[in-house]
């Protein structure tokens, strides 16, 4: 049995998010944690993204703002590249694309395989700067970590995969999440801080005596 259960909220546009998954792999291992994937989809189309962001451009450049002060503080600064992003031949995505991939992968593996897909494309999105808006670049990536196609392709389309993406979403609202990356511990109802490695490991063991 895990010793604790965590919620993780996130968006696979989002850098903050890129680099707190990689921490939390890390520490799942070593606490023997149970990280349960809920999709937060901050802008669900390109309507929403000028609604929130203004122009691509005006979209474009505040975005890779928040690319560069994330960098800085990024465990592989070297994963996130701002160039490429910025001469990308697309608008800058929204997420909802992605969100379908990855509870799609969930669908069929579990939580594992949605993880498995967030990361890729979050890779896809941050490293390669490809167009995660693209429902090629997502059963592309599918491929890439061993779905059957067609089954891969009949689970994304499927209603019910958008129900669950929404179902998410509903659940986040009734948690008051309004930001992501969050964490939340299932035991105690507790938020952890987002930070570097050490200090996230210090909130889990904290975490670990309330319920021990």
């Amino acid at each position: 049995m895990a010793s604790l259960t965590i919620d993780f909220f996130h968006d696979v546009v989002c850098c903050w998010c890129f680099n707190i998954s990689s921490r939390m792999r890390d520490l799942a291992a070593e606490f023997d944690l149970d990280i349960r994937h809920r999709t937060f989809v901050l802008q669900a189309s390109p309507a929403e993204m000028a609604d929130r962001w203004g122009t691509p451009e005006d979209a474009r450049e505040t975005i890779l703002g928040h690319w560069a002060v994330c960098r800085q503080v990024s465990d592989r600064p070297e994963r996130v590249d701002i160039d490429a992003m910025r001469v990308a031949p697309f608008d800058y995505p929204h997420g909802m694309t992605a969100a379908l991939g990855c509870k799609a992968a969930e669908r069929l593996g579990g939580q594992a395989a949605h993880w498995d897909m967030f990361d890729r494309l979050q890779q896809a999105h941050l490293t390669e700067a490809r167009n995660i808006a693209d429902a090629q670049v997502v059963l592309h990536a599918a491929r890439e970590l061993g779905f059957e196609a067609a089954a891969f392709a009949e689970a994304f389309d499927d209603p019910a995969t958008l129900r669950a993406v929404e179902a998410d979403r509903q659940h986040a609202r009734t948690l008051q999440v309004r930001s992501i990356p969050t964490l939340i511990v299932r035991e105690t109802g507790a938020r952890l801080v987002n930070g570097p490695r050490e200090d996230l490991a210090a909130q889990l063991r904290a975490a670990l005596r309330l319920v021990a």
